[in-house]
This record gives structure tokens, C-alpha cells and sequence, in this order.
């Protein structure tokens, strides 16, 4: 037996006023025919998604945020008779491929949307006599073994035995565009993919610090990775050369400010960059206190000059929450494939930045100019 459809379910867009949410599930229909070959109708709270290859879609709907769950089902129409033929063939169904035997204690849980002849406890009372006529299976609806979902919605029914749990967020392209500042490290990957389960359409700025970092392809395969998580957005690829602006920074700034100084200019960049794509926010991946330009006075001198506002969905995470979403995502393992590090970071880099010293040594060394410069080389990478 082949199912026939995708119950599809969202979780908070249900709670917008309707002019949201109307929006919302209009641009979560977009991101999914933007990944699949497939007919979606808007059933009231479900989606119900047709498709002539329902195993591309199950593959491709656990990365489409906005979805909260999903249950491969089968359909038939609201009459009882229909209702019993079609859940006789289905019960067979999981008896024969063993999902479900005689063994395991059922329950039916039914739901009704429309008017119809029957309550929903009637419905339920009804499939269960029928499960049980082809199982003997012992019903217990406080704690069943097995539970067999049967929707009655207007003219249609629908019945499965799983709720599969979809990557929830909203969709991709509701909350505007953001610069995500992308490394080949581990975390932010993570703080771009946890941006676009907020909804954001993301371009990924990239910084090419040869010679004191080695050439490297992980961060293209880092992009190809999230892309996967993309859907109706471009997740464009942006990379600026950054060495020559580190060496400046090097040679006439005190040593030990060369990381602040890196990362004050990254976000000063990215707002070059954003003004161009017309993103409202910059992301990055930092985590409080894991290294040494994420400490609190750190934070505040490096962010000081950035001209948006700066998103860091990590800051309140630990290395290892860190890590466990990089591997549930796909990223992990690319981001730590071995690099020689960057070498421009100094034996005791400065942990305590006083603001006032760090605006004053960006006056001197002429960052602004610099930092100009930087953005003129800036080019898009085709991933």
C-alpha cells in the first residue's frame, strides 16, 4: 500500500492574527514548491501536500522550517462505509509490514472538523471495533502500545499512525534579511541555521584572511550544508579579502587589541554589505566568555561601531549544546576537518577592552578608510 499525501502541521503562525498568518502560510507554501514538484491545498490549520514522489518529499520537509510535524497518510471520503474499507486495507497494511500486531495494546484518536452524522468519540468507537475485528488487539486509551489517528475534515478522511516532528521556526523569509558573518568554525554555522528557523533570509559574508589563515574550501561546503535548510531563499555567498587590513592592525595598533579590532571591523563590513542587500541585522556566532573577543567589555568595544544591530543566538549556549546542533544539522563534521588556525591572533590577546581605547586606536590606524578598502574587493561566490 503506497500513501497518498503529506498531513503537514504549523505551530505558532496558527497563533498570528490573520493577516500574518495568511502571509505566513502563503510564503510556507512558496518555500516548499520551492523544493518540491507538488500540489498543496490549505485545509485549516494542516496542509495537505500531493506528490508523485512522496519519498523525495519526506526527505525534504524535515528542512523546511515552519513545519512542526507531518504524517504520511492515506485518504478516503467521510462516509462511514469508505472510512472502514479504507482502514481495513491500512491495518493489514501495518500487520503485514509489522508495525503493529495483535500483541500491542491501540487506541483510535479521532478528529472532526465540519458536520457530519457522527461525534468524534462516535467516529473513534467505531474504526476501533473495526481494528479490532482484523487484530484482537487489546484497546487502552490512557497508554496504548499503538495509536492510529483518523481525521475527519468535511468530505475527506484521513488516517496514519505517526505524528513525525518537522524543524518547527517559521518559515524562511517572513523576518527579513540578515548578514551572517560565516567561518569554518563550529558555531556559526550553527547561529546561521538558528537564524533561519527564526524566519530570516540570510546572506553569508566570509573573511579570507590569507596569508595568515591557509586556503580552505569548508566554508563552501558549510554553505552547501545549510542551503539544505534554504528553501525559497538564495543563501548567498559573499568573501572579502581581510589579511592586508589584520597586517595593518598588526603594525600599528598595540598587539594585543589585534582580535578586537578584527571582529570591530568585521561587523563595520558587514554593514557595508547590508546596505547593498538590504538586510536590518547582522549574526554571528558568538557564545559568552568562550573565547577571548566574546568577554562582556570585549563584546561592548567590538560592537560599539557596527551600524545594525548584532543577533548572536548563541550567546547563552555552552561548546557542547553548540556542537550537538552542528552534528543534528550536518555542519559539525565539516567545520572541525583539520586547519592550521588563524595566525594573526597574538599569545595574549586583550580579554578587558576599555571602549574609549579601542574608538581612539581605530582613529589613529584610520580604520574607517581600511575597512573601505576591505569592502572593494568584496565578490560573490557561486555555491
Amino acid at each position: 500500500m503506497d500513501y497518498e499525501l503529506l498531513l503537514l502541521r504549523y505551530g505558532e503562525i496558527g497563533v498570528k492574527s490573520p493577516p500574518v498568518r495568511r502571509r505566513f502560510e502563503n510564503r510556507l507554501i512558496y518555500n516548499i514548491k520551492a523544493s518540491l514538484d507538488c500540489k498543496i491545498i490549505n485545509d485549516g490549520g494542516r496542509f495537505l501536500l500531493y506528490s508523485a514522489n512522496l519519498e523525495k518529499a519526506l526527505q525534504k520537509i524535515p528542512k523546511i522550517f515552519g513545519i512542526v510535524s507531518y504524517s504520511p497518510a492515506v485518504e478516503t471520503t467521510s462516509q462511514k462505509d469508505e472510512i472502514k474499507k479504507t482502514l481495513q486495507i491500512y491495518v493489514h497494511y501495518l500487520v503485514e509490514k509489522k508495525i503493529f500486531s495483535g500483541e500491542d495494546s491501540f487506541a483510535i484518536r479521532a478528529r472532526r472538523v465540519g458536520e457530519h452524522d457522527f461525534t468524534s468519540q462516535e467516529i473513534a468507537a467505531y474504526c476501533g471495533s473495526v481494528v479490532y475485528g482484523i487484530t484482537k488487539s487489546p484497546v487502552d486509551l490512557t497508554n496504548p502500545d499503538f495509536e492510529i489517528f483518523v481525521e475527519v475534515r468535511g468530505d475527506k478522511t484521513f488516517i496514519y499512525h505517526e505524528k513525525i516532528q518537522g524543524p518547527g521556526g517559521l518559515p524562511v523569509g517572513t523576518q527579513g534579511k540578515v548578514i551572517s558573518l560565516v567561518s569554518g568554525g563550529i558555531d556559526s554555522p550553527v547561529a546561521t541555521y538558528l537564524m533561519m528557523k527564526r524566519g530570516c533570509e540570510v546572506t553569508i559574508l566570509n573573511f579570507n584572511n590569507a596569508p595568515f589563515t591557509e586556503p580552505s574550501q569548508k566554508v563552501i561546503k558549510i554553505v552547501k550544508k545549510l542551503k539544505e535548510y534554504a528553501s525559497g531563499s538564495q543563501l548567498k555567498l559573499y568573501q572579502v579579502k581581510y589579511g592586508p587590513f589584520l597586517k595593518k592592525c598588526q603594525e600599528e595598533a598595540p598587539e594585543r587589541m589585534t582580535c578586537v579590532l578584527c571582529k570591530s571591523g568585521m561587523y563595520q563590513v558587514a554593514g557595508m554589505l547590508a546596505k547593498i542587500e538590504g538586510a536590518l541585522a547582522i549574526v554571528d556566532g558568538s557564545s559568552l566568555g568562550q573565547v577571548a573577543s566574546q568577554t562582556l567589555p570585549n563584546i561592548l568595544a567590538t560592537r560599539y561601531s557596527s551600524p545594525l544591530p548584532l543577533l548572536s543566538p548563541l550567546i547563552g549556549l555552552d561548546k557542547l549544546e553548540i556542537s550537538a546542533i552542528g552534528e543534528k544539522i550536518g555542519t559539525f563534521e565539516i567545520s572541525t576537518l583539520p586547519d592550521s588556525g588563524c595566525k594573526a591572533a597574538p599569545r595574549y590577546p586583550e580579554t578587558n577592552a576599555i571602549l574609549e581605547k579601542v574608538l581612539e586606536v581605530q582613529e589613529e590606524i584610520e580604520m574607517e578608510s581600511s575597512l573601505r578598502e576591505v569592502y572593494s574587493t568584496i565578490t560573490q561566490i557561486e555555491v
